[in-house]
């Protein structure tokens, strides 16, 4: 029988022992943690990048939304001011003092034995500053509007040349305080006062008269400045 000697045995029994050797096993498992390492740092930086781009996103959008909601603040604000004026203009319209109303009225109250020889009108005018609205953690804080006190005094300067002078003054003075326009527009309190009355005089034609005068008040108008 014949004997078959492989000679190339110990080669491969050598080789075998080389591929099995714990130091290349390691080296190679080595190499391989940092490739899965490098993978793995790559797609947490790939994620960043994405996420950073989102969050610039974001921010470019709140800032955009910031910017309409300040634009709308700042509406909110003319709107208000320009309304402010508006209702202002119409109150000062529809309160102002017209002189036309005041000379009808006196018109209508009159009393006989009475001349009334002057009318004075007294307009003085006061002015409150006011403070301007402002914007706080973006809400408006409406300010205080520039005011201005209106005070109106009427001084009617008359003569008494009834038969008997000054019988007449007291009359006359409830007939201007009962009269509709004076009654609805003088003040309540102190609305109409006698100032002044001259002992008896005679005139030129030889009648005796006495002279007087009256003040009438009319109630301090506040009214918000249109500016």
């Amino acid at each position: 029988m014949p004997i078959r000697i492989n000679l190339l045995a110990e080669a491969r029994i050598a080789e075998d022992l080389r591929r099995r050797d714990p130091v290349k096993r390691a080296i190679l498992g080595g190499a391989f943690s940092v490739v899965l390492f490098l993978v793995w740092s790559s797609s947490l930086q790939l994620e960043a990048m994405i996420s950073k781009k989102a969050l610039n996103d974001l921010e470019t959008e709140i800032s955009s939304r910031t910017n309409e909601y300040q634009n709308v603040v700042a509406s909110q604000k003319r709107i208000f001011e320009a309304s402010r004026k508006v209702a202002a203009l119409g109150k000062m319209e529809s309160s102002r003092f017209l002189q036309g109303n005041l000379l009808n009225g006196l018109q209508q109250a009159t009393v006989n034995g009475v001349q009334l020889l002057r009318i004075r009108v007294d307009q003085s005018y006061f002015n409150v500053e006011g403070s301007p609205a402002q914007t706080n953690n973006n809400h408006v804080i409406m300010g205080h509007p520039a005011m201005t006190t209106e005070k109106i005094v009427l001084s009617l300067d008359a003569r008494d040349f009834s038969a008997n002078p000054g019988d007449q003054v007291n009359r006359f003075k409830d007939a201007i305080a009962g009269q509709s326009y004076f009654k609805a527009m003088l003040s309540t309190t102190n609305g109409i006062q006698l100032t002044s009355l001259s002992p008896p005089e005679n005139g030129n034609d030889g009648k005796s008269y006495v002279q007087f005068a009256l003040e009438c008040n009319f109630p301090e108008q506040n009214r918000e400045n249109p500016r």
